[in-house]
């Protein structure tokens, strides 16, 4: 996969005069995430076996307790040191990796992180999210956006849950 400005577009390639989104798409050398002939690849043609390995690999792990606090908004969270420690055993003991990275889109201005789940086999799957950046839009808040996103991608790819997690916002209806 090529892309000028974002690899959801397959077989880009440049012209001297560029070509809009929605030329891209009803050309049929360039597949647009939106035609509905192909989507965007987010897993293996067969997922079988990796299926098998999850389902066993959630019936190991346990809910992750939240071990750092966050003085800015008096909340507590999961470190991504503490996830990937709490997990990696499992994943090795049923044949499972993880790969993580991330990208930036020119065309939606976006940036996103994502997380593949590898199986021994070769099956795959894939999750991204795209990310804000937030503060003063520097390394640090590139960082902080790329850790946050690293370890929810990690947490909802695997089914894994926190304990404590406000995830119906219920504190912030009590304040």
């Amino acid at each position: 996969m090529t892309c000028k400005s974002c690899p959801l577009l397959v077989n880009y390639k440049p012209h001297k005069k560029e070509k809009s989104m929605e030329e891209l798409s009803k050309d049929p050398k360039t597949i647009a995430p939106n035609n509905t002939d192909q989507q965007f690849d987010m897993q293996s043609s067969n997922v079988t076996n990796l299926v098998k390995a999850l389902i066993k690999f959630q019936s190991e792990v346990t809910d992750i307790k939240k071990d750092k606090i966050n003085p800015f908004f008096n909340s507590q969270y999961v470190d991504i040191n503490t996830v990937i420690g709490h997990i990696r055993p499992m994943l090795s003991k049923n044949d499972l990796g993880i790969s993580q990275g991330n990208r930036y889109c020119t065309y939606s201005n976006g940036f996103y992180v994502s997380t593949t789940l590898f199986h021994i086999s070769g099956e795959w799957i894939k999750s991204e999210v795209r990310m804000p950046i937030g503060g003063k839009k520097d390394a640090q808040a590139v960082g902080a956006s790329i850790t946050y996103g690293r370890r929810y991608g990690l947490l909802g790819l695997l089914g894994i849950s926190v304990e404590g997690d406000d995830d119906d916002g219920d504190k912030t209806r009590k304040q």
